[in-house]
């Protein structure tokens, strides 16, 4: 289960809280040639076979120069990247980040990866083994980043971890873009040794390209729709700006509008008590979907939930609110998206 939301807990943390929203809340290639399932259940190639010799740069969106003396073998990931890097035939030794639910299943966060072959530092967030993560004797480490930190990486231990490898980090935050998000975590993927060009990644692209145009159909078809994007957790509502994370921007881009709260808190969203869950009328929900966060059947036990014109009208969809950015598991996003766009009936 995430860290529980306290006020005391940081902004950083507060993002990582299961109930946050939108980001949201308050604010290997492991040197074998196994075949790697990507994003649509067919086998890549390992990317491994691919990795150019010699040094290993890179410069991440930390607007770090990282180098290696080889392209890197032991990586360890953060699981939402990790699992995008899968998608892509790269694979790693361990992990950190949700991995596994309480009943040992996959975590959503986890997409493809078959958790059972790797380490995992930690499951939750500020849980990080540092000394199995020296044991795995790590060449990279890889994570994400919304504000210039290395996403899941604890500020307490954050020292001794990055001294035992070079870290990258793509931005997820700030000004990026879904699709900006994509491009440089397929670029870590292509670095790392991925074929780019191979059918599976071609079709892939191909796939999000037309998903993206599916979405801005359905705003023009069905205009003036508005979409309140919320997470539920047993005290408070988070209502998300669409303002902050790579994903809701990218949206607004292709002409989804969306209800903004007036009173965001740290830049990514509001929080309302139960009582006053309906202080912004809206004809779709799109719901956190995160472990840890409150989901239709148990939201039924909140009264103001069931109000919602969008709930009353049945018009909630998942909210995939911390993608696994590669171009398939992106393009399946966008592709229900403008399915529950072009669906929606205005009730708000």
């Amino acid at each position: 289960m995430p860290k529980p939301r306290t006020s005391s807990l940081t902004r950083r943390g507060l993002i990582a809280a299961g109930g946050a929203l939108g980001l949201v809340a308050v604010l290997s290639a492991c040197g074998s040639t196994d075949a790697a399932k990507d994003g649509t259940g067919k086998d890549t190639a390992a990317a491994s076979a691919s990795a150019p010799a010699g040094p290993w740069s890179f410069k991440d969106d930390l607007d770090k120069d990282v180098t290696v003396k080889s392209t890197p073998k032991n990586i360890v990931a953060f699981t939402g990247t990790a699992a995008a890097l899968n998608d892509y035939g790269v694979k790693v030794k361990g992990v950190f980040g949700p991995t596994k639910t309480a009943d040992g299943k996959p975590d959503v966060q986890a997409g493809s990866l078959d958790i059972s072959k790797v380490e995992i530092l930690g499951n939750v967030y500020d849980e990080f083994n540092v000394e199995k993560y020296a044991a795995l004797q790590p060449d990279l480490l890889v994570t994400n980043t919304w504000d210039g930190s290395y996403w899941y990486v604890p500020e307490a231990s954050k020292d001794k971890i990055l001294k035992l490898a070079p870290a990258a980090a793509i931005s997820v935050g700030g000004n990026a873009t879904l699709d900006k998000a994509l491009e440089r975590t397929a670029d870590l993927a292509k670095s790392l040794g991925a074929d780019m060009s191979s059918k599976s990644t071609v079709d892939a692209k191909a796939r999000f390209e037309a998903a993206s145009a599916k979405v801005r159909e359905a705003t023009k078809a069905n205009p003036g729709i508005k979409v309140l994007v919320g997470s539920g957790s047993a005290e408070l509502f988070y209502v998300s700006t669409p303002k902050t994370s790579a994903d809701l921007k990218y949206f607004e881009q292709l002409g989804v509008e969306f209800v903004t709260p007036d009173k965001v808190e740290g830049g990514f969203f509001e929080s309302l008590s139960w009582e006053n869950a309906g202080k912004y009328k809206a004809d779709l929900v799109l719901l956190d979907n995160r472990t840890g966060t409150l989901q239709p059947e148990q939201l039924k036990a909140k009264p103001t939930w069931a109000e919602l014109p969008a709930v009353k009208a049945g018009q909630i969809t998942p909210r995939v609110t911390e993608p696994i950015y590669s171009y398939d598991r992106c393009a399946q996003i966008l592709e229900d998206l403008a399915k529950a766009i072009q669906n929606a009936k205005k009730v708000g």
